[in-house]
């Protein structure tokens, strides 16, 4: 057992020794200036147009919601829509007690021409009297009776006319209907049931356009507009969905230092109501910012570094990340545009000498060059 702990010790200090040795050896390449010098393809870092976009989470929810309430009391005769079902507006969505109110209907329009009539006998009896009065055969008094004949008809008719107008309003409202487009989200009230004025029946949603209702960091709230463009999507579906912003509430809320800003989602029959949602407001379509390929990158131990080509030898810079898109790294710091940039350096140590590859510019890399360089 002794011997075994002294074959370690000095299996440890053997790797320890080469460790050294590896690091000198190293270090002597990165600085000797007869090493062997390296082909290389390079390419300049550039400005590229990106767009900002802010991250943030939120709900889908209804652009519009109503309770549609009996208008007039009775029993509901007829259920026209089911849960689910998708409505649009005017359409009649229940029936209540409607041969009552049909009836009441006729019956107001029967009392509206009686009095018309008796207002038309009543307004040609005072014409004979004014006749007969001013060949002094008819009284003063029988003339103030006409009169007082013929402006009460003309009471009961007006009378009569406002009976039937809510006569006829009572049977349009016991006709239940939709008050936009939408969706039934809810049934409350079944065929049979007795309803007083103002009992729920149906629950209706406006799906589409849907609101999505987000909040944004206040750090960041000066940078959102009306009218920014919003990309989102939702656990579960692949597709990505374009809305805007619409509404930006005028104040942040103290309670968590958000802005509450809502955006119109133009539904295509997908999404739902209730949906919880990532969105990113592209709050500057064209923001410009310095990128390199993906493949001038090398990370290692968590760093992310570049090789700067400079005076013919390697130079390695540690750089910051942002944005990614296909083949190409936003730099926010450590490299300047314009700055030349080794492809693919993977080995490179500072100080090592490099050439350009010249036949590198026809390959691929020579592409992403010129790319690179607009």
């Amino acid at each position: 057992m002794k011997l075994g702990w002294h074959y370690l010790g000095f299996l440890g200090a053997l790797f320890a020794l080469l460790l050294v040795s590896c690091g000198k050896s190293d270090q002597s390449k990165s600085v000797r200036p007869d090493a062997a010098s390296r082909a290389v393809r390079v390419i300049r870092a550039a400005l590229r147009p990106m767009e900002r976009t802010l991250p943030v989470v939120g709900t889908l929810s209804a652009h519009d919601e109503a309770t549609v309430a009996a208008q007039v009391a009775g029993q509901i005769e007829k259920n026209r829509v089911d849960l689910g079902d998708r409505v649009t507006a005017g359409q009649e969505l229940a029936l209540i007690d409607t041969t009552s109110y049909d009836a009441l209907t006729r019956q107001s329009a029967a009392q509206l021409a009686r009095a018309t009539a008796v207002a038309a006998s009543a307004a040609q009896s005072l014409k004979r009297v004014q006749d007969l009065q001013k060949d002094k055969i008819a009284s003063s008094s029988d003339l103030d009776l006409a009169v007082a004949e013929a402006d009460k008809s003309q009471a009961d008719v007006k009378a009569a006319e406002a009976a039937d107008a809510i006569a006829r309003l009572n049977l349009d409202r016991s006709r239940v209907k939709a008050p936009f487009d939408g969706a039934v989200a809810q049934r409350i009230a079944n065929v049979g049931d007795y309803v007083a004025i103002g009992t729920p029946i149906l629950k209706l949603v406006k799906t589409d356009p849907l609101r999505l209702r987000l909040e944004v960091p206040e750090r960041e709230s000066a940078v959102v507009r009306v009218g920014q463009a919003v990309r989102i999507t939702v656990e579960g579906d692949t597709n990505i969905y374009a809305g805007s912003i619409a509404r930006v509430a005028p104040a942040i809320v103290d309670a968590d230092r958000m802005l509450p800003v809502e955006a119109d989602v133009p539904n295509p029959g997908g999404l739902r109501v209730g949906l919880f949602a990532h969105a990113e407001i592209i709050v500057n379509a064209h923001d410009q910012a310095i990128s390199v390929p993906a493949n001038a990158l090398t990370v290692f131990a968590g760093i992310e570094k570049v090789v700067a080509f400079k005076d013919g030898k390697a130079q390695e810079k540690t750089v910051t990340t942002g944005r990614r898109g296909l083949g190409w790294v936003e730099i926010l710091s450590g490299v300047n545009a314009g700055e030349t940039l080794v492809l693919d350096p993977v080995g490179l140590c500072t100080g090592q000498p490099l050439t350009i590859n010249s036949a590198a510019e026809n390959s691929p890399g020579g592409k992403t060059k010129t790319e690179g360089g607009r």
